[in-house]
């Protein structure tokens, strides 16, 4: 596992705010040299604290300006109705994210969708035909003044 100290955090920083950053710039921002810095992204990538690089896409310019978080309860917590209801929502093009959370509910959800119409399309004829679905609440996202998902 690499070492985090301030230079390996630096780079992290710089690396999160632009991941398409050359070593040159990535170097001179950091204050390493150029060898020293790439070595450690290599050693950062290696030891998996850098899982992988991607683009940040635009919800809203690709037609999905609808966001909303769902949480959801399951009659059953069982092994195989916790892997039915991820497969779901892992084939669902509409559910950005699925986290399987502590609480009252088992899921959270992000869900993005052309529009409420979409969103309620997705409501019925997914969440609400899977078998172990007993709860369900959604937030409907209003605004986000901070949001550093990459």
């Amino acid at each position: 596992m690499a070492k985090m100290d301030d230079l390996n955090r630096k780079i992290l920083r710089e690396l999160t705010r632009d991941g398409r950053i050359s070593n040159l710039d990535l170097a001179e921002r950091v204050g390493l040299s150029p060898s020293a810095c790439l070595r450690r992204v290599q050693e950062l990538e290696r030891s998996g604290v850098i899982l992988g690089y991607r683009a940040v896409l635009d919800a809203e310019a690709m037609g999905a300006g609808f966001i909303a978080y769902a949480s959801v309860g399951l009659s059953e917590h069982t092994k195989a109705a916790q892997e039915a209801f991820e497969a779901a929502m892992t084939a669902a093009p509409e559910c950005r994210e699925c986290h399987n959370i502590t609480g009252s509910r088992e899921y959270l959800l992000r869900i993005e969708a052309e529009s409420l119409a979409a969103y309620k399309r997705f409501h019925t004829d997914v969440l609400g035909t899977l078998p172990h679905v007993s709860a369900l609440t959604t937030y409907v996202v209003m605004g986000s003044p901070k949001d550093e998902r990459a």
